[in-house]
């Protein structure tokens, strides 16, 4: 049997279909990733993946040995955590993975829920484990069952890679991307969205942002007149750009409601100027921890 990370490194070949993404999802340099594919085409005795491809393309060999290495991680996972659910003493955890900008608005204000709410989960002797990162890297934590729950975007732009055999979801919230300003000392927008005259400074989104993905074409068939001004790879600094004045910039809706309500910032255009988009919990269809399945019920009777 071979060592249990080649598995998961052809399990993220496979899902990513290219040696240097999958290298990077799994913290290791492009030659050393190779090396291990290869240490594991020598276990086999037969080639598993078609050199010079693009994508990446596992051979047939290479597909039934990713059915079996699915699996193999997959056991071993539902057996580590129910070896950590029955340890004496131990504090039993909820390991949450999401972005950075869910992590502090709608998985923070769950994670309230599921501790002051009834019924509530999250007693005494629980603990949470908030992890956050690229959503690819993310991704790879639930699928090699380091996560019990993956909190993430959802559109059409882009969607998360997670086979429905083995994961399931339930529509966490609704969201939107709305274009928001800074107001003046006359309560009055700074900058404007206008077809023409001089352009209005854009707070933009670096290419490896979800927002950047779900925005995108919105962007290049935007009527508006609008300069790049700033790009960024953080929803906090476009925030916190926008606060200062800098430009408009297209946020998510629970990011700027409170400032907004309170007169700081102002939502710009109309409706068809907004981009909806889900929020989406993952989970493993095999069975979690009690405590993550606990986590689960509750979140799935609470939703309309």
């Amino acid at each position: 049997m071979p060592d249990l990370k080649l598995l998961e490194d052809l399990i993220a070949l496979a899902r990513t279909g290219s040696f240097v993404r999958a290298a990077e999802a799994r913290h290791v340099t492009h030659p050393a990733f190779g090396r291990r594919i290869r240490a594991l085409e020598t276990w086999a005795g037969t080639p598993l993946v078609y050199r010079g491809q693009q994508p990446a393309t596992l051979t047939p060999e290479g597909e039934t040995l990713l059915k079996t290495a699915l699996q193999v991680v997959e056991n071993m996972s539902v057996a580590r955590n129910r070896m950590r659910g029955s340890l004496a003493g131990g504090d039993a955890v909820l390991r949450i993975a999401t972005g950075r900008s869910l992590a502090r608005t709608l998985v923070t204000d769950w994670i309230a829920r599921l501790r002051h709410r009834a019924p509530k989960v999250l007693t005494a002797g629980t603990r949470v484990e908030l992890s956050t990162g690229r959503m690819e890297d993310l991704t790879t934590r639930l699928e090699h069952g380091k996560v019990d729950v993956l909190c993430c975007y959802e559109h059409p732009a882009m969607s998360v890679a997670l086979s429905p055999q083995r994961y399931r979801y339930i529509t966490f919230a609704t969201d939107k991307l709305v274009p928001v300003c800074q107001v003046d000392l006359r309560g009055n927008p700074r900058h404007a969205l206008r077809e023409g005259g001089h352009p209005t400074p854009l707070i933009d989104y670096a290419g490896g942002l979800a927002m950047a993905r779900i925005l995108g074409d919105r962007l290049e068939t935007t009527p508006y007149a609008l300069s790049p001004f700033m790009r960024t790879d953080s929803l906090d600094a476009a925030l916190t750009a926008v606060t200062n004045g800098l430009g408009v910039a297209w946020l998510p809706w629970s990011l700027v409601v409170g400032q907004c309500r309170r007169g700081a910032l102002t939502a710009l255009g109309g409706r068809g100027d907004e981009v909806a988009f889900e929020v989406r919990l993952y989970r493993p269809r095999a069975r979690m921890s009690e405590l993550a399945e606990a986590a689960w019920a509750a979140t799935a009777r609470r939703l309309p």
